[in-house]
């Protein structure tokens, strides 16, 4: 998907809404489990079906799936498949490593499992984030700032001109790759570093984990760094929508829960 499709996608669905499929098999509603021969399949289709319409990007944990071993690409590859092919589909692997093992991680996500995108780890620099590059009309979604409690252990140390490090690897990736390929992690729960990454990165799309069960603000990341007529945002929620309802019915609560984010968004998105 190029970086024209999905903003065209996101003003016509009026949502900038990644859903992520963090699907943790300890709590999908039981009666799939006992019903299907791969309940968490069943459960992102259920998912998906439910709220299509509603976003433009599904981010794939790939840690959900490679916890349950073979049974869990298979689910994996199941539900990639299954995704439209005009939304976003997003490996969540923060993969990174010296030069020839990241062509591998690369092949993975790339080729075998067509995914049109996949989060990178910067912190062993450019020779394992350009093999990623090398492919054709797929997109790098390089962690920047990160939404957990952690981030603040190494991201945020200072060099003697006071240039953060996380400022450093986005200002130096941006010398890798233009924004129809590169896209930045920024955590929502950093509203006010939000805007000044914004400023210095104002053509790239940003992906924002950190909405909802984190506490972090649709309005306050629209704020500080939508803009007009490209929005350049996918705002993530995973927990808050996926786990949003329980029992047979699930997928009602689901939707509804995907609906009153879109409706947030749809505010800005003029």
């Amino acid at each position: 998907m190029t970086r024209d499709e999905l903003i065209s996608e996101i003003y016509q669905k009026r949502s900038c809404l990644s859903i992520g499929l963090d699907t943790d098999i300890e709590k999908i509603p039981s009666f799939l489990k006992e019903k299907y021969e791969d309940p968490v399949f069943e459960f992102n289709k259920r998912i998906i079906d439910a709220t299509h319409d509603l976003c433009v990007s599904y981010k794939i944990n790939t840690a959900f799936y490679e916890s349950l071993g073979p049974s869990g690409w298979t689910s994996l590859q199941k539900t990639r498949n299954y995704i439209p092919e005009n939304i976003l589909t997003i490996a969540d692997a923060k993969r990174g490593d010296i030069g020839n093992t990241s062509q591998m991680y690369a092949r993975t996500f790339f080729h075998t499992y067509d995914f049109d995108a996949v989060t990178v780890a910067p912190y062993m620099g450019e020779d394992s984030v350009v093999p990623f590059l090398e492919f054709d009309g797929k997109w790098v979604i390089l962690l920047g700032l990160t939404s957990n409690k952690g981030s603040a252990d190494f991201q945020n140390i200072q060099d003697s001109a006071g240039t953060k490090l996380y400022e450093r690897v986005i200002d130096t990736a941006g010398n890798w790759a233009g924004p129809d390929q590169l896209m930045y992690v920024v955590g929502a729960t950093h509203p006010v570093q939000l805007k000044s990454i914004r400023q210095q990165v104002p053509k790239h799309f940003l992906l924002i984990p950190g909405v909802g069960a984190q506490g972090g603000s649709i309005s306050e990341v629209m704020k500080a760094a939508h803009i007009a007529g490209e929005c350049g945002l996918l705002i993530n929620s995973s927990r808050g929508i996926i786990y949003a309802g329980e029992g047979h019915d699930f997928v009602e609560e689901v939707r509804q829960a995907a609906k009153n984010n879109q409706i947030q968004m749809d505010q800005y998105l003029s």
